[in-house]
């Protein structure tokens, strides 16, 4: 709880001696476009929860017990998650691919050249400004997730690691619009690279990897050797993990199935068991380096138009 403590007060102590957080944050709040945002975001939501309640009520042939009503609840929430993502995968970009070209396009940039502000501070301030949105958005959309609670199947668990992927997403996509930004000179230019690479995260992966595994044509059941079943089964984990969509319904998969949130057991096809990690934690972690790698490349490129 210490450690915690220490790191929000780090984390508010930052917010306050950034003053790019503040003039983003009220510039943002001042109009009526986030309300508008978020507004439509949630009706979306919404509409979407409903629809497949309705869908998953209708085409249920059980009549009987909880394990029906579970079944409801949990593919509700998966509905809402997986329509949260798309809709997060959408929205993140699109408050950062403009967030330094727009400053060029509007002729204020050369202002910021002239303050004492540092490159980092610049792109940081830019950066946290619009997750902190996207934290609002995705912490606004948690009571819709909760109805799934009401049917029962889903666990606090679920809710918690769901947040954690869809938080992470938002973040490595914001970091890309914000690369983006510093190196395109307009937004446009800007919007359609951070967009087209935020879309080879969510669908160009599971493409790639399907497409991979169809022309070599293997699976995990036909590996000729234990090692080979062992590297195949790391190295399709792996490419998997970047991708948000397949993270969320792997954790989910094995918290219901496995109640593991952490390590789990996986049995080879010549009966060895070997301890896998949950998708999310890796997910987790390269979500978080590749925000590192492509911050620091925004900073670069501040950094040069700034000297």
């Amino acid at each position: 709880m210490q450690g915690i403590s220490r790191l929000w007060r780090g984390f508010v102590r930052l917010l306050i001696r950034n003053p790019v957080v503040f003039k983003e944050l009220r510039g943002r709040m001042r109009g009526a476009r986030a309300f508008t945002v978020l507004t439509v975001y949630l009706t979306l939501l919404g509409v979407f929860a409903v629809l497949i309640y309705v869908t998953v009520t209708e085409s249920s042939t059980s009549v009987s017990g909880q394990a029906a009503v579970g079944e409801i609840g949990r593919t509700l929430f998966g509905g809402v998650v997986a329509i949260e993502m798309l809709l997060v995968a959408f929205i993140a970009p699109a408050f950062t691919a403009g967030a330094i070209s727009g400053e060029r396009e509007h002729q204020t940039f050369e202002l910021l050249r002239t303050t004492l502000l540092p490159a980092h501070s610049l792109v940081l301030g830019k950066l946290l400004s619009s997750m902190l949105y996207v934290v609002l958005l995705l912490l606004a959309a948690i009571p819709l997730q909760s109805i799934a609670f009401f049917f029962g199947g889903v666990t606090e668990t679920e809710l918690i690691l769901a947040f954690v992927v869809l938080a992470a997403t938002a973040l490595l996509f914001s970091a890309i619009g914000v690369y983006f930004s510093a190196r395109a000179r307009r937004t446009l230019s800007a919007s359609l690279l951070t967009y087209a690479t935020a879309m080879f995260f969510m669908f160009g992966i599971p493409i790639l990897v399907g497409v991979v595994m169809l022309l070599a044509d293997f699976s995990l059941d036909d590996a000729g050797n234990t090692s080979t079943e062992i590297g195949l089964l790391y190295g399709t984990g792996a490419a998997l993990s970047l991708n948000p969509a397949a993270t969320a319904v792997l954790t989910q998969y094995l918290l219901v199935n496995q109640r593991a949130t952490g390590l789990f057991s996986y049995t080879l096809v010549n009966g060895d068991d070997v301890t896998l990690i949950s998708p999310w934690i890796p997910f987790t972690a390269m979500y978080a380096l590749l925000t590192l790698v492509f911050f620091i490349l925004a900073v670069r490129r501040v950094r040069q138009h700034i000297e």
